[in-house]
């Protein structure tokens, strides 16, 4: 009954006028960037938080989570008709999605993937409202100890269920973890790292490193590659599965539901891992393995299920612990420090309308991509008629736009190109952005819980493992190294990203 209550709270902070205005614009926004290639969530979130400075915190996380999942509907409108995914977890979408497509069923490629996001988005925010208040009355045994212990095990978890080279995700983490130590110090009030320029003394803004790794460098990547490829967009086709295509994707459409839900929760899983791990299981069980590839329905409905219910159940821990399990839940963490909302358990007491309207908003946004992707087909296919040669320069002046009202200050920008030569060249090495990103934002909190822990314990470091939930999680973070060192474990995890390269 306490449940219904709070949802009943939710639903009436989401239906206001201006918080279902914020989610649709959200919805509209996600579906447009995921249908663009070489733009996505984080670049876009990153642009847009300036402008939460002046919108109410619950209308703002709203727009920005929609946002988030939109994208996810949105990428595989690209990964269907022309064989380029919008969004990295619609890379496994292309497989069978786009050769549907080929066959003259993009029509009902597209339907089996919007109704099948929507199941897994409806359910994925279920499981979110029922869980994540006793997960909250958890952590508020957390000490800084535990703390500490849970971000090590973030940062594990991200290099484990990295998707390439495992020496790659622990040098791009450390490097994280170092550029969030530019700045002032919060202890003795004294710059470090700094290099004499002033405008590093608050640190490096993770929105303007975002914006670097994830949107200016993507763009250049994008502008060296030829525009090659096999245009379909004028043969949609029926919107309407047929009964041997609807046979086949629903049982996908549910397992896909659940392992997405629940890879969604680990750090550094999310939605990328989500759809690899679906498309593996669905070709492991299938009784005809030869069909995956050839436009088999089970190979598109169960990586776009998994895929959005990882996308909802990723702020679970944000939500509950305060911690991102993905670099656009490290945005989400900018956004809530913004209107000095501490994100942890306390958001649950300290703020329900945010916590419950955004729960709520989730089943709005999820019925709102349904009734947006399926009409507005015809709209997104004329989209992608336009040259990406006019298309990026577009997108590069708003992104610069974006990051100079972060703080007025021309630097920004020029740190932001920094980064962006940087990020294409880590994108030439293979080398993934998303764990830097979770270093940077994770460093900060956990050196001020290292230190805070060591204060209470007057300098004794065996407060990490004499404390039952510390060494608990300390211990899962070394199992999970051990784990992932096993020969057999490494490749493994080389076989179910191996359809990625």
């Amino acid at each position: 009954m306490e449940l219904l209550d709070h949802l009943m709270m939710g639903f009436s902070v989401a239906f206001t006028p201006e918080n279902l205005a914020y989610a649709l614009l959200g919805c509209i926004l996600g579906t447009l960037i995921g249908v663009l290639p070489g733009i996505g969530p984080v670049p876009t979130i990153a642009m847009l938080l300036p402008i939460t400075y002046v919108l109410p915190p619950v209308a703002g996380l709203i727009m920005l989570a929609g946002i988030y999942y939109g994208a996810q509907y949105g990428g595989s409108t690209t990964a269907i008709l022309v064989a380029l995914p919008g969004e990295t977890s619609a890379v496994v979408t292309v497989l069978d999605g786009h050769q549907m497509a080929r066959n003259g069923r993009a029509g009902a490629a597209l339907a089996i993937a919007a109704l099948g996001s929507f199941f897994a988005g409806c359910v994925a925010t279920l499981l979110l409202a029922a869980f994540a208040p006793p997960l909250a009355e958890v952590a508020f045994k957390f000490g800084p100890a535990e703390y500490f212990s849970l971000m090590c095990l973030g940062l594990v978890g991200a290099v484990v269920l990295a998707s390439g080279s495992l020496p790659k995700a622990i040098a791009m983490i450390i490097l994280g973890l170092l550029l969030g130590m530019v700045g002032t110090d919060v202890n003795s009030g004294v710059a470090r790292y700094d290099f004499g320029i002033p405008e590093l003394q608050d640190g490096i803004d993770f929105a303007i490193v975002a914006m670097g790794v994830f949107g200016f460098a993507e763009i250049m990547t994008n502008l060296e590659q030829k525009e090659n490829r096999v245009d379909i967009t004028d043969k949609i086709g029926s919107l309407y599965p047929n009964k041997q295509e609807f046979k086949e994707a629903a049982p996908a459409v549910v397992r896909g539901t659940a392992l997405g839900s629940a890879l969604g929760i680990l750090p550094g899983g999310g939605a990328v891992l989500s759809s690899f791990a679906s498309y593996t299981l669905e070709k492991k069980i299938s009784k005809n393995p030869e069909r995956f590839g050839k436009g088999h329905p089970a190979g598109l409905a169960g990586p776009e299920s998994a895929n959005n219910a990882a996308a909802q159940t990723s702020f679970i821990p944000l939500l509950t612990l305060g911690i991102p399990g993905n670099a656009v839940m490290a945005l989400m963490v900018g956004a809530m420090t913004i209107h000095n909302i501490q994100p942890g358990p306390q958001v649950m007491t300290s703020h329900p309308e945010l916590f419950w309207g955004l729960i709520a908003s989730m089943w709005i946004g999820n019925l709102m991509l349904v009734v947006l992707n399926l009409p507005l087909i015809g709209l997104w296919v004329k989209l992608l008629k336009v040259p990406y040669r006019i298309l990026f320069p577009a997108i590069l002046v708003f992104c610069t736009i974006g990051v100079y009202s972060l703080n007025y200050n021309s630097f920004d920008i020029f740190t932001t190109a920094i980064f962006g030569i940087v990020g294409y060249l880590w994108a030439k090495l293979k080398c993934e952005g998303a764990p830097l990103l979770l270093g940077l934002v994770l460093g900060p909190m956990m050196e001020e819980n290292f230190r805070r822990a060591l204060l209470l314990s007057r300098g004794d470091f065996s407060t990490f493992v004499t404390r039952p939930l510390s060494a608990t999680l300390l211990a899962i973070a070394v199992f999970l190294v051990v784990l992932v060192a096993l020969p057999a474990i490494r490749k493994k995890r080389e076989e179910t990203f191996v359809e990625e390269d």
